[in-house]
């Protein structure tokens, strides 16, 4: 994550006063623009059921879900890189990259590992981190989610089952001796 970019984090947001404009349907107040991008990120629980991490970069909102879907890493923490021309999100436990707009994981591949010098080219996996959509009305930033019946790897992070198991270890730390 660059110096200038940092995260914070709400559990739960008041909506925008009911004189503003009408916001999209199924849709969940995160926050004003302005505040979004001066953190540069904010990782928020939405509709109680969904841990959402917004990200500003480059003049553009993302929306996604906050652990990394291979091993539940914190990708508020991960840094943003280009690769082979999609802007990722770099999960900081194992490196995995995931595209902001598609999340998408990408991977470098090896057309023939006993060829010297190796080349290599990056590929997807596929769908690997459920993407929510970001809405702006007059400076309040709204985000819908994805709620596709379709399963995606992210997901195994947004149960209660593992909230309970986070909060359990983040209260506990093991005591060094």
């Amino acid at each position: 994550m660059s110096s200038e970019e940092e995260t914070s984090q709400a559990s739960s947001s008041s909506p925008p006063p009911a004189s503003s404009c009408s916001h999209p349907p199924d849709s969940h107040f995160i926050g004003k623009k302005e505040d979004i991008v001066k953190a540069g990120r904010m990782t928020m629980l939405v509709n109680r059921c969904r841990d959402v991490l917004v990200v500003h970069h480059q003049g553009q909102l993302h929306a996604m879900d906050t652990r990394c879907y291979h091993s539940g890493g914190p990708l508020q923490y991960g840094d943003i890189e280009e690769f082979n021309g999609h802007m990722c999100i770099v999960c900081p436990w194992h490196k995995y990259k995931i595209t902001l707009g598609e999340g998408e994981g990408l991977y470098q591949a090896v057309d023939n590992p006993t060829a010297k010098p190796l080349r290599t080219h990056w590929c997807s996996k596929g769908v690997k981190q459920r993407i929510h959509k970001i809405t702006e009305v007059n400076g309040d930033v709204y985000v819908t989610l994805n709620n596709s019946s379709e399963a995606i790897e992210s997901d195994v992070y947004q149960t209660e089952k593992y909230r309970t198991f986070l909060l359990k270890a983040q209260s506990n730390p093991k005591n060094k001796k």
